[in-house]
């Protein structure tokens, strides 16, 4: 979300987010994730990081497990991610070095 709360509702949720992405990571299930930055984000050291979304690589028995994963996660249930932008895709690996 992109709202004038946004930063201080992920700020506010953070470390609980953290610690469930760390489990499931643990668990195999969560393999990446992370935050998408503007290109601008990444012209110097300096650069002030604008964030325009998040990823995750997961691997799941399911899409409905992904989805189900997603939507339990504290950044979904209060309301720091944008549920109408969520996208949930199956990936076939050309390259896996992971």
């Amino acid at each position: 979300m992109t709202d004038e709360g946004a930063f201080k509702r992920r700020l506010g949720v953070r470390q609980a987010h953290l610690q469930r992405v760390k489990q499931y990571a643990e668990q195999g299930v969560v393999k990446v994730g992370g935050a998408m930055l503007t290109p601008e984000s990444i012209k110097s050291p300096t650069a002030e990081k604008k964030m325009v979304g998040s990823f995750f690589i997961c691997e799941a028995e399911s899409l409905d497990t992904v989805r189900k994963l997603m939507e339990s996660d504290v950044y979904y249930t209060s309301g720091v991610w944008d549920k109408e932008q969520m996208v949930i895709l199956p990936l076939a690996l050309a390259i896996n070095q992971l």
